[in-house]
Formats: structure tokens, C-alpha cells, sequence
């Protein structure tokens, strides 16, 4: 029981860290690119985050496990934006926020941070594609978190590990 906890203590902090970090040293709409493909993009949302076997039976349960405590981690980490940030932080549009200076909002109405940017394919579409074609695309658009990965990876770990489940 103590790796379940631990694993969601870890998802917790990395994840309350780096926004934290993004909330106090970026603006909203700033971005710091590493690579073409790899940008921490600060935004806000107002809503929440995305036949194998492995090991038999035991490999069932630990992944299992695995998945919950980041489902758990991810989702709470995502709450606490919500029921606090709007309280401790001030607004990010056009400014790095300030920490206990007066908040933007109140109780569970807080933005959760996402910064996490991933454009791996962007230019035009071909002509020939159907309704969209000639439009500007960009492949993978979504802005994340640390938390949402985790929902997500938990999410899918379900999924793909788990048929008997959804039998």
C-alpha cells in the first residue's frame, strides 16, 4: 500500500510544483520553446482534463493499482487549481501572478494551470481533403499537465490492460 501512495505523493508535488512555477514566472500566453515540437505554453482552463496481458494475475493487480493512484493524483491535483488558485492568486492575463495578494475569484472557481504544448505537425492541409482541406492544422493542439497525463495515462492503462473489465 505504501507504493500506491508515494506514487500519487510524487504525481502531486511535480505536478502543484510546475504550476506553481509557471503561475509566478510566466505571463498567460507565454511560452518557452525547447524544441519545434516541445513547448511549456502557459494557459488556463475553467474545466478539467485525456486483450494484453502483463505479469498475470499480479501484473493485473499492480497495474491496476498504478492506474487508480494516477487517476486519483491527477484529479487532484486538478482540484486543488480549482478550490484555491482563484483565492491565492492574482489574474496571469497580462502579468505573472502575485502569491496571497488577493485573489481573481472564490472558492472552487480557480483556473487549473496547463503548460505542457506539443504542435508535432503544423502547415497546410492538402486541398483534396473534404471540408477541411486548405485550412492551417496543427497536429496534437491540446495544452496539458502533470495532472492531466497522469488521468490520461491512467485512463488508458485501464483501457488497454483491462478487456475483462469491459466485458
Amino acid at each position: 500500500m505504501r507504493k500506491p501512495i508515494v506514487l500519487i505523493i510524487l504525481v502531486l508535488v511535480i505536478d502543484q510544483a510546475l504550476k506553481v512555477w509557471i503561475k509566478t514566472n510566466m505571463m498567460l500566453g507565454q511560452e518557452i520553446a525547447f524544441f519545434d515540437w516541445f513547448i511549456i505554453h502557459f494557459t488556463e482552463n475553467k474545466g478539467m482534463a485525456f486483450g494484453m496481458e502483463f505479469g498475470g494475475s499480479i501484473g493485473k493487480y499492480i497495474l491496476s493499482i498504478f492506474s487508480i493512484p494516477l487517476i486519483l493524483a491527477g484529479a487532484i491535483g486538478n482540484m486543488i487549481d480549482s478550490a484555491f488558485y482563484g483565492l491565492i492568486f492574482s489574474e496571469s492575463y497580462g502579468q505573472i501572478a502575485s502569491v496571497f495578494e488577493g485573489g481573481y475569484s472564490g472558492i472552487l472557481q480557480g483556473k487549473v494551470v496547463d503548460m505542457f504544448y506539443f504542435p508535432l505537425f503544423k502547415g497546410i492541409l492538402p486541398s483534396w481533403i473534404p471540408f477541411k482541406g486548405g485550412d492551417y492544422f496543427i497536429f496534437f493542439r491540446p495544452v496539458f499537465n502533470v495532472a492531466d497525463a497522469a488521468i490520461s495515462v491512467g485512463v488508458i492503462n485501464l483501457l488497454i490492460f483491462h478487456r475483462k473489465f469491459f466485458n
